[in-house]
């Protein structure tokens, strides 16, 4: 634990010690976190292929410009939301940022696949390469940068050496756990990789 264990969060008052969880029920949660995981991809599987064959060549939509204003102000709310958090300097940046990304790439993707064959496929494309996949990149970039800073900042609280392993290789709960379990397990983990 950290010198900063006990005093309390800005926002909420609580300390660190409210919310320490026992190894046994992170355990229980990363469990139930993975069955949920796999029930969604082996649900989306074959729903995926149900779709592939049974779907229509053509489809008359109704409500189109519903359907199209409302995914544009969901990403405007994700969109402005980030920006919110970045300005009000927030950890809501990362989960916004996310959630704005993943919006522009659909939105490139549904304007690009619903274009082609027509004439405007070359301006739906332009304004996917030029303008909603960068910006969507953009996006992703400042969320990693967040989380790796707080990463960073964590890892030098719980007095831990060197610094903190890639994004992919780092644990969840990392500020819930000592300090020596986690190092303990990080070369454990190394010791495998070698």
């Amino acid at each position: 634990m950290s010198e900063h264990s006990n005093h309390p969060t800005a926002s909420t008052g609580a300390t660190a010690k409210e919310f320490r969880l026992d190894g046994s029920t992170l355990r229980r949660r990363h469990r139930r976190a993975v069955g949920q995981f796999a029930l969604c991809v082996f649900v989306l599987a074959p729903w995926t292929v149900f779709l592939a064959v049974s779907l229509p060549d053509r489809f008359e939509a109704r409500y189109w410009p519903m359907v199209w204003v409302g995914f544009d102000v969901m990403l405007l709310v994700s969109l402005a939301g980030a920006g919110v958090a970045v300005l009000l300097k927030r950890q809501a940046l990362v989960p916004l940022s996310f959630v704005a990304a993943s919006l522009l790439v659909c939105d490139a993707w549904f304007d690009v696949s619903l274009s082609l064959g027509r004439g405007d496929v070359w301006e739906s494309a332009a304004s996917a390469v030029l303008v909603e996949l960068p910006l969507a990149f953009l996006l992703v970039i400042r969320a990693r940068r967040v989380l790796k800073l707080s990463a960073r900042l964590a890892w030098q609280r719980l007095g831990l050496a060197g610094e903190p392993p890639p994004l992919y290789k780092l644990p969840l709960f990392v500020a819930l756990a000592s300090s020596g379990s986690v190092q303990s397990d990080l070369d454990l983990k190394g010791a495998k990789d070698a």
